[in-house]
């Protein structure tokens, strides 16, 4: 039982806190409906405005449903277009906190993964499945999650599938070579196996033909075997980024995280948010885990190690800290390395 005065009192609270959210959203959605790499500057500072200014959890909200209506859309998202939305949020997840890519990343894989299950015909799966891949071509996420979902792509091999594979390899296929080119030459191995050993009519489709002669021309590094490559936008998009990001932690702001680890985030928690590991998970005795979570400080020199193991430096995090004392350029930079 709420006794009437208290309840009174909790009504306020909530339309109060109802009109702010509506607000809110109402200055957001200006902001993303003005964006347009000119005045991307402009709107990135005024994001990181409102991000100080109201809750973090209030802003992550507002700004993913915000961007999953004006992107994941039945028809197919102008490139472009869908490059600024993303930039945005890659200056934001660098410049305000690795949460804000890490929600709006989640967001998407786990509508994705809805989508992909549907036999929807609209075009929301390539509209996701392009947001996944400009996240990873302007750095927030590791190529480990885009891997990921290529083999569960290339794992149920139908029609759908294959024309999502060749989606997400004109995309971001050369990137993927650069980051790991032994994980792409298992993956084309493993495609070209299932070709195949699929059926006959699925076999004699140009559609299987043409994506393994895509894969075979991202082997050889050939750029002009794939139609439509054009590297030209993500690059000039890269460099504004980098005038734009104030830290200099572009590669090690990455998240790290496999597809699996997102889905099951609800129920195990968020290790790749400081703050977000819940204990009460399965995965607490989990090797797997364990090795994740492992601390990477970088690359440091074997002086460094002999003088932390001289120091009596014995776990991890104590060798971690020491190294970032030891080689930082100055309290600000060493400031940041701690704070990772």
């Amino acid at each position: 039982y709420v006794p009437p005065q208290v309840r009174k009192v909790q009504e306020t609270v909530d339309d109060k806190k109802r009109e702010e959210l509506g607000r809110l959203k109402k200055m957001v959605n200006g902001l993303i409906n003005r964006l347009s790499e000119p005045n991307l500057s402009s709107i990135s500072g005024q994001m990181e405005e409102l991000y100080m200014a109201n809750s973090r959890k209030d802003m992550n909200e507002t700004l993913t449903d915000i961007l999953m209506n004006a992107c994941v859309t039945p028809v197919a998202m102008p490139a472009r277009l869908m490059m600024e939305h993303v930039l945005l949020v890659s200056i934001l997840h660098h410049n305000v906190g690795i949460e804000v890519g890490a929600h709006f990343l989640e967001a998407v894989v786990k509508k994705f993964d809805e989508f992909s299950k549907s036999d929807a015909e609209g075009k929301e799966c390539e509209n996701l499945l392009a947001l996944i891949a400009h996240l990873y071509n302007f750095h927030v996420v590791h190529c480990l999650l885009i891997f990921d979902i290529l083999k569960k792509l290339v794992s149920i091999f139908t029609e759908k599938e294959i024309e999502l594979v060749l989606f997400l390899l004109k995309n971001v296929g050369f990137s993927l070579r650069k980051d790991d080119a032994l994980a792409l030459k298992e993956l084309i191995t493993e495609a070209q196996r299932k070709a195949n050993t699929a059926e006959k009519k699925l076999q004699d489709q140009t559609r299987v033909r043409f994506m393994l002669e895509t894969m075979l021309a991202l082997r050889n590094n050939d750029m002009r075997k794939i139609p439509g490559y054009d590297p030209e936008p993500v690059e000039k998009l890269r460099k504004l980024q980098r005038t734009l990001v104030h830290s200099s932690s572009g590669k090690e702001t990455q998240l790290r995280v496999s597809l699996e680890s997102l889905l099951s985030a609800d129920q195990v928690g968020r290790w790749w948010i400081v703050g977000s590991s819940w204990s009460g998970a399965p995965m607490i005795n989990d090797a797997n885990s364990k090795t994740q979570q492992k601390l990477r400080v970088g690359k440091v020199s074997s002086k460094i190690m002999e003088l932390a193991r001289k120091q009596r430096m014995n776990t991890d995090i104590r060798r971690s800290i020491f190294c970032v004392l030891m080689t930082c350029e100055d309290f600000m930079d060493g400031f940041e390395k701690l704070l990772r």
